[in-house]
């Protein structure tokens, strides 16, 4: 249970002074496949972009930009560019606030081995409350 000062401190500011909520994070990020899979690779110490494009099958440079910039503004990524001139360097890192945010990622996965390898059912019925199920078990016998 979250109390109102937790509350407070789930959100993250951006450059532009707006709060974004995490749980709306939470939603962009999981809600892409690209996102999902850059916050591993970036988590797994991968941060040049043409690294993350080529660890990415099927990503675009577009797309992949997009999503990186979308993790810089919600704080979860930052960028660094090495050098004035051209050629310049990039890098992409998880700020502490990424890494954090890795911990729910990494939830879902574990959540999805879970309901994969049958340790929680997926159907509603198997997931009555342990009270429901007694009580109609009682009325079957």
């Amino acid at each position: 249970m979250l109390h109102e000062n937790s509350m407070a401190q789930a959100r993250l500011e951006t450059t532009d002074a707006k709060a974004i909520p995490v749980a709306s994070m939470v939603e962009s990020i999981v809600g892409c496949k690209w996102s999902v899979g850059l916050l591993r690779l970036l988590g797994d110490g991968c941060s040049r972009p043409s690294a993350l494009l080529r660890a990415s099958e099927g990503l675009s440079a577009k797309v992949m930009n997009e999503r990186l910039r979308k993790m810089i503004r919600f704080g979860i990524a930052r960028r660094t560019v090495f050098g004035e001139k051209p050629p310049v360097e990039v890098e992409y890192v998880l700020t502490p606030f990424g890494r954090r945010f890795m911990g729910i990622i990494q939830e879902v996965r574990l959540l999805q081995e879970a309901v994969d390898n049958g340790r929680i059912p997926k159907t509603a019925a198997a997931a009555k409350p342990v009270s429901a199920r007694r009580r109609s078990s009682k009325s079957q016998g």
